[in-house]
């Protein structure tokens, strides 16, 4: 139910009752359910006078959509989505109750105030605040909120496109996570709007040996030969290769700290906190995420079996695919789990322009730059639509706040005031675009 706290802005306190719903994503088809926070969004958007629909694939696996009329219906509709499921949170780890939605030193604290239950909150009230005035946006908005992002929308947005391509019918293009924040760049401010994202490809190495007893000399060990493979590509270092936006990413950083022809790795650091997130987008990455293997500990198991997260630049999976299989040799199999495209679109034309022009409004003189996300999002499965997709969830951030490293992370936590600067950024761009 929507909570009664009238005290809270209320973008605030969507974002709260989100974050309260706990859809928990495990991966591979193991979730809790989106439908609860599906039916909540319905429900506002129907309190506007929108018309919300749903679609579930998938029992419990739950997307809602709903159209909110233009003023020009001869412009294009837009495309804002966002995702309500969530990763894990180990509740241990944590200083608050990850699905409590605690407000604390002026943050809204809990699993999705960042990844991207804040930003479902500001596209509701950002709608709301133009629909409640009396008022359309300027141009059709497709609002869409779907599930299972955080397993690449296998069971979302991937099957949404495919049957449920009408929701999208008019559209050109989209917004949502993970751009339009600041970072800290020396001593200077700058906001990062993306305008790509790296292909996504999440393998499977599998290794086979022979079982035996567990105190045998036996050489011929799958745990030993996985964790040999694991290493080699964990300690990979992949080289820098730039592409049209980090190139243009590296040139405004190297200007706003008065350092030409620095080296890229150097000029990623003098971002601060957002450096690990920047060094990403600028090579490929490779890395393990879970280890599988053996049932008893006297047992030397015959099958031992790793995920790695692999993100490489666009245009280049199949020659990292054939690296990685270099890497850890003929007798370790390569199993593609999840494979998914990589973006980029030009840091130009008018919906870049207006995103521009709405941050120059509300934070005057800092300046906007492109960059690649080094992660996913749903606008992959857009693409297929041929719908070009941007990330644009505006926030104002502290310097000394790591916000990039709460993206899955531990205590993750938005400041009141960049939700309340994120709506109203969002609702002049509607209101103009």
């Amino acid at each position: 139910m929507p909570s009664l706290d009238e005290s809270l802005p209320e973008v605030v306190r969507i974002a709260r009752d989100l974050i309260r719903f706990d859809t928990t994503n495990y991966g591979g088809g193991r979730a809790h359910s989106e439908r609860g926070a599906a039916e909540y969004v319905g429900a506002f958007l129907a309190g506007l006078g929108l018309e919300p629909e749903y679609y579930e694939a998938v029992e419990g696996r739950t997307n809602v959509m709903a159209r909110v009329p233009g003023r020009d219906p001869g412009k294009p509709a837009l495309v804002l989505h966002g995702h309500l499921d969530v990763v894990p949170a180990v509740a241990e780890d944590w200083s608050v109750d990850p699905f409590a939605g605690e407000i604390r030193d002026g943050m809204l604290w809990g699993r999705g105030a960042v990844d991207m239950k804040n930003m479902d909150a500001m596209i509701l009230t950002a709608v709301a605040d133009i629909l409640r005035a009396g008022q359309l946006p300027e141009r059709e908005l497709i609002l869409v909120f779907f599930a299972d992002e955080e397993n690449g929308g296998v069971e979302g947005s991937t099957l949404v496109v495919a049957d449920r391509p009408e929701w999208f019918a008019g559209a050109t293009e989209a917004i949502s996570e993970v751009g339009g924040y600041s970072i800290t760049v020396g001593e200077r401010s700058a906001y990062l709007l993306q305008v790509g994202e790296k292909a996504l490809i999440w393998i499977r190495l599998v290794a086979r040996g022979r079982a035996g007893h567990g105190s045998r000399f036996h050489p011929d060990n799958a745990v030993t030969r996985l964790a040999e493979a694991v290493v080699a590509i964990g300690r990979t270092e992949w080289p820098v290769r730039l592409t049209a936006t980090t190139q243009q990413l590296l040139d405004a950083l190297a200007g706003l700290i008065d350092a030409e022809g620095v080296d890229p790795d150097a000029l990623a650091d003098a971002t601060g906190a957002a450096s690990a997130f920047i060094r990403s987008t600028l090579r490929t990455t490779t890395n393990p995420t879970v280890l599988s293997a053996g049932y008893k500990h006297n047992v030397i198991p015959d099958r031992a079996e790793a995920l790695i997260d692999v993100r490489v630049l666009p245009g280049t999976e199949d020659a990292v695919l054939a690296d990685l299989q270099r890497i850890v040799g003929d007798d370790i199999a390569i199993e593609i789990v999840v494979r998914d495209v990589g973006l980029e679109v030009p840091f130009e034309g008018d919906l870049v322009d207006a995103m521009v022009g709405a941050l120059g409004r509300h934070d005057p003189g800092v300046p906007v730059i492109p960059y690649l996300l080094g992660a996913g999002t749903d606008n992959k499965a857009l693409s297929r639509l041929g719908i070009a997709g941007y990330g644009f969830a505006p926030l104002r951030l502290p310097a000394d706040l790591d916000f990039t490293g709460m993206f899955h992370g531990v205590d993750e936590r938005v400041p009141i005031d960049a939700l309340l600067f994120g709506q109203r950024v969002l609702t002049d761009l509607l209101r103009t675009y």
